[in-house]
């Protein structure tokens, strides 16, 4: 289906920003919808953000509304979190996903990236 694989996570000082990215390759996934999520230590996987590549159209969770945006290159066959504002509660493994549905529900999701590490210092 599609490969996906993440990078741009690293470590940042509250208040700072970071930006990620999901490389996709595969022969087709244009139509998909693109997801971010996140998981921290002792805590379940959370929806972040979704794209549709198709349309455009985007969904944030109440956390990160006004905080983060999600965006996409489809001539890079990439999709990007541009994330502002950092909090230390933010600090998780970031995962970008695809699926052919819009949905916020992680078992929605067919593919998955191997994830990337952001650390948030207070």
């Amino acid at each position: 289906q599609v490969q996906l694989v993440e990078s741009g996570g690293g470590l940042v000082q509250a208040g700072g920003s970071l930006r990620l990215s999901c490389a996709a390759s595969g022969r087709t996934f244009s139509s998909y919808t693109m997801g971010w999520f996140r998981q921290a230590p002792g805590k379940e996987r959370e929806f972040v953000a979704s794209i549709s590549w198709s349309g455009g159209n985007t969904d944030y969770a109440d956390s990160v509304k006004g905080r983060f945006t999600i965006s996409r290159d489809n001539a890079k066959s990439t999709v990007y979190l541009q994330m502002n504002s950092l909090k230390p509660e933010d600090t998780a493994v970031y995962y970008c996903a695809a699926s052919r549905i819009t949905s916020r529900w992680f078992p929605a999701y067919d593919d998955w990236g191997q994830g990337t590490q952001v650390t948030v210092s207070s």
